[in-house]
């Protein structure tokens, strides 16, 4: 039996958060679960993160692997870095976990096209200065 965090989504339409589960990879992805780990609001900008880290590094310690997703989020947030000091045996006390994402800003409709205009007008005035000479 393969035991999985990964995400739950939860929510309205177009409005999603996720909660971060412990679970049986056979269930389905909004089924059964084992524990609630935290929470992933990616709605908010940034994007907020709410997790329990000790049972997080609990299910790690047991075997549970993290999906894909997970492990992104794990690695932005920081805490990958301090679960990979923990098992070296380091000191992970200078370690900090985000609660915030930052994100990649998308350029969306009229500011996508403005800023390909912008890169297509230098090339077009340099092309009529050289018509003119």
């Amino acid at each position: 039996m393969s035991v999985k965090i990964r995400l739950r989504r939860m929510g309205a339409k177009n409005r999603p958060f996720y909660r971060l589960v412990v679970a049986d990879s056979r269930f389905p992805r909004d089924g059964r679960f084992i524990e609630a780990l935290g929470n992933y609001q990616p709605i908010f900008n940034p994007a907020r993160v709410s997790l329990k880290e000790d049972k997080v590094y609990e299910w790690l310690n047991k075997g549970a692997l993290p999906s894909e997703t997970v492990r992104s989020l794990f690695r932005r947030v920081g805490l990958l870095k301090k679960w990979e000091l923990m098992k070296k045996g380091e000191d992970v006390s200078a370690v900090a976990i985000k609660t915030e994402l930052l994100g990649k800003k998308k350029l969306k409709g009229k500011a996508k096209k403005a800023a390909t205009a912008k890169t297509e007008v230098p090339s077009a005035e340099g092309a009529g200065a050289e018509k003119q000479s």
